[in-house]
């Protein structure tokens, strides 16, 4: 990035990055880990991060810390993979809200995307995990990639644009995509019929930003598909993490606003135009559905380091009290494939279903 640039202007500009949040410690330090390394790369800048949920700062708080150190512009991106929507409207619609009430000059970015950058760093953590197996030929390697899992369909068809690149970059065998929620098909369903494809190993790659319940969940059903079936090899690559090029794309998107081209693609956008079996969401108003959690700071002190899903298993336990009170189903509008027998439903339980189905 042409740090010259923004700095030029470092008496007035902050950067806000904004996170979803976790209860999870160790997704909250590497949050906050990654904003430190992108503060290093601009010392002179201001940078404060905030989160939506279950961490502090949330998002009002950290726009004070900009602006008690003399901000007058902020400069947002969303700590997003993908724009659905947290990144669409619950993040947003706060940012809007602020600037309304303080006149702060907000300049909202991009997600992180699909690009180069974001491939590159994928690409990295999966020969990681191939350099830490045994030798085995790529071309007899199936590469399932996982997807956080959205209501918005654009969202969910980058995560296989993600896959099909990696596959053809890397030049393994086959590739697939499958969710930790939301959508279909979910890890366990998905792979349960991947393994039909004949492949002796699979690697199983969570393209999530941090740690936490999602990254749990998907290395616990890969372990429940590896164990019925020991004749395969199941691989777990890491999670995208505070990669060198993760850090360089946060840096483009903060770049594309100084220079004005920070567009969002709203070509298959849901809420723009009609997309298929979504056609009653376009012109939704936008609106944040987290406000009844933002400020709650409900940590798990179950997983002291990387989650291990022991806060979600004991939901399970505990159908009656959902975490905070409150489940999970929001006043989003219905996702028409709530019900694919692939998708949410195949949660063990109602009330991991509901977990499953919480928008994005």
């Amino acid at each position: 990035m042409n740090s010259s640039l923004l700095e030029s202007h470092s008496d007035r500009i902050g950067i806000l990055i904004c996170g979803h949040g976790s209860r999870n410690p160790k997704a909250i330090e590497e949050f906050a880990n990654l904003a430190l390394l992108l503060k290093s790369t601009i010392p002179k800048v201001p940078v404060e991060f905030g989160y939506l949920e279950f961490a502090r700062p949330v998002l009002e708080e950290a726009l004070e810390k900009l602006r008690a150190q003399s901000v007058e512009r902020v400069i947002a991106i969303p700590a997003m993979l993908f724009a659905a929507g947290h990144a669409k409207n619950d993040i947003p619609s706060l940012l809007n809200d602020y600037s309304f009430r303080t006149g702060m000059k907000i300049d909202y970015g991009r997600e992180l995307g699909v690009n180069s950058l974001m491939i590159g760093a994928a690409g990295e953590r999966i020969k990681q995990a191939i350099q830490s197996a045994s030798s085995f030929p790529l071309t007899e390697t199936l590469l399932v990639v996982v997807g956080r899992g959205s209501s918005d369909p654009d969202a969910n068809s980058n995560v296989s644009k993600i896959a099909r690149m990696l596959v053809e970059g890397i030049g393994l065998g086959w590739g697939e995509t499958v969710y930790s929620g939301v959508t279909f098909p979910l890890v366990e369903p998905g792979l349960r019929h991947l393994v039909r494809l004949g492949f002796k190993r699979i690697i199983v790659f969570p393209y999530f930003l941090f740690s936490g319940v999602l990254v749990s969940r998907v290395r616990r059903h890969t372990k429940n598909v590896a164990v019925d079936f020991p004749g395969i090899e199941f691989i777990s690559a890491d999670y995208l993490g505070c990669h060198p090029m993760v850090i360089q794309a946060f840096r483009e998107r903060i770049e594309e606003v100084l220079e004005g081209n920070a567009f969002m693609n709203c070509l298959n956008c849901k809420y723009r135009s009609e997309v298929l079996g979504f056609e009653k969401e376009v012109g939704l108003a936008q609106q944040s559905h987290h406000h009844h959690v933002e400020g709650i700071t409900d940590g798990c002190d179950l997983c002291t380091d990387e989650c291990i899903g022991s806060c979600e298993m004991e939901e399970k336990a505990n159908l009656s009290e959902p975490p905070n009170g409150h489940s999970h189903s929001h006043s989003h509008s219905p996702y028409p494939q709530a019900e694919h027998p692939l998708g949410p439903v195949t949660l063990p339980n109602s009330n991991n279903n509901q977990i499953g189905r919480k928008t994005d």
